[in-house]
């Protein structure tokens, strides 16, 4: 999770799954219940590494994800999780109003939502075992693969044991997240051996990982729950050999989702603590061929009815893209926001422990969506865009209160209607998930049975 926090006034950096040096190597997991994760069907190919950048060679993560990296049980983890997100599960079912898709069997059966992390957790299935008890979930299968080569453990020698950790917590936290809202899915991590340090490595391999489960159909939904600004690359055109990779999943009917950051209109240097003091927005959530979700602050009662309506975390990452240019289906907006390039995010989730809390809660929604609509909905912003204007009818929950910006920047507000904040606002899932299904017309992919393996899918598409 990305997470930025200002407090004694001064700004401290505390990205959960992009930002923030662990204060301290995280215990590793010291519990005997790891599960073997199952290797990819085809080898990685030749992955180019680019060329590291002095002085950062690490993801740095928030203090909610080292805290889940350090703890030494699973009990404890479990507890460690509970607290950062600060919303239970049943509270988040009551926020987002999946009951009514539940009493009609929409729970995401059928459908695999995928995590794209480094590392992962080789305990997950453990942990989620746990939690799911403790939160009186059912029980759900966790698969792990490494299509990008062998993932070591976390004390393994030429290991940073405190990044491995980290991406522990990331992971435990994404799976906790997917399953709350899509209880009936199986969860799919898709594991890295490389760290993703700010565009410098990591991101080829987390290319070629997608590029893996795409092609073996091994996920519906796949959610990022990490980002790099734009500024941090090396070059323009560095970033944008990455962009085919989107258009892939796009192809192939794959849903992708990303966070939208969490330092604001502002990001970091590759230094991790050096603001860049100008607006900037994160990639891949700026990709058109992804999902962008930014985050909100709910405030719930225990039973988790709203006791007011939610409002713009400070921190979630938000602007206008200047690598990539306004999509077709953000023409109209863009008019509404005079922006100038691809604005982000498109919608909002509950994000007070970072904008990675928001994607995969939107990845779920998105399964039930799939599951609902009987077929894969890929692609889903012209479907989000085509439903946006309809509001509340369709699912649309305007966020028309709070700002993103830094003590050194002028961010964005939201207010009524669609906005560079907040996108469209937030979802009511009940409404929405009928209407996203509605909107996505005649272009889709269907899954195939194949033989009780893995699913196929063909794409269709009419000419009006």
């Amino acid at each position: 999770m990305h997470r930025t926090s200002s407090g004694l006034g001064h700004r401290r950096v505390l990205r959960t799954g992009a930002r923030l040096a662990a204060a301290g190597t995280a215990v590793a997991l010291s519990v005997a219940l790891g599960v073997a994760a199952n290797a990819a069907d085809a080898a990685p190919g030749a992955i180019p590494h680019p060329v590291p950048t002095p002085g950062h060679q690490h993801h740095h993560f928030s203090a909610a994800v080292s805290e889940v990296g350090a703890a030494t049980t699973l009990p404890d983890r479990v507890k460690r999780v509970e607290q950062a997100l600060q919303s239970s599960s049943s509270q988040l079912q009551k926020a987002y109003d999946t009951a009514p898709l539940y009493a009609k069997h929409i729970d995401g059966t059928g459908l695999t939502i995928a995590t794209l992390v480094a590392f992962g957790d080789k305990n997950a299935q453990s942990y989620l075992n746990q939690y799911d008890r403790e939160n009186g979930l059912p029980a759900a299968t966790v698969t792990t693969i490494e299509p990008a080569g062998a993932v070591p453990a976390c004390t393994d020698p030429g290991v940073d044991t405190g990044d491995c950790d980290g991406w522990g917590g990331e992971t435990d936290l994404d799976i906790s997240m997917i399953h709350t809202l899509a209880p009936g899915a199986k969860i799919l991590i898709i594991a890295t051996p490389v760290s993703e340090t700010e565009g410098i490595t990591g991101f080829p391999e987390l290319m070629s990982a997608l590029d893996s489960t795409v092609a073996h159909h091994q996920a519906d939904v796949v959610s990022m729950s990490m980002g790099t600004p734009e500024d941090d690359f090396a070059s323009s055109a560095q970033l944008h050999t990455l962009d085919s990779h989107f258009k892939n999943a796009t192809d192939h009917g794959v849903t992708v989702l990303a966070s939208s950051g969490d330092d604001g209109a502002d990001g970091m240097h590759l230094d991790g603590t050096t603001p860049w003091g100008k607006r900037v927005v994160s990639f891949p959530a700026d990709e058109s061929y992804v999902t962008a979700v930014g985050g909100t602050v709910l405030s719930l009662n225990t039973s988790g009815t709203r006791t007011k309506p939610d409002k713009l975390w400070p921190e979630s990452g938000a602007g206008v893209s200047h690598e990539f240019a306004i999509p077709s289906w953000q023409q109209t907006t863009a008019t509404t926001t005079h922006a100038t390039g691809r604005s982000l995010p498109d919608i909002t989730l509950e994000g007070t422990s970072g904008t990675s809390e928001s994607s995969p809660l939107m990845a779920a929604i998105v399964a039930l969506a799939d599951q609902s609509a009987g077929h894969d909905l890929g692609l889903i912003n012209p479907a989000l865009y085509a439903v946006g204007p309809h509001g509340t009818t369709s699912g649309i929950v305007d966020v028309t209160k709070g700002c993103n910006s830094t003590s050194s920047v002028t961010g964005f507000c939201a207010t009524t209607g669609f906005d560079t904040a907040s996108g469209w606002g937030t979802i009511d899932a009940a409404k929405f998930v009928p209407a996203l299904v509605a909107a996505s017309g005649s272009t889709s992919s269907i899954r195939i049975d194949n033989g009780g393996r893995v699913p196929g899918r063909v794409s269709l598409s009419t000419t009006q």
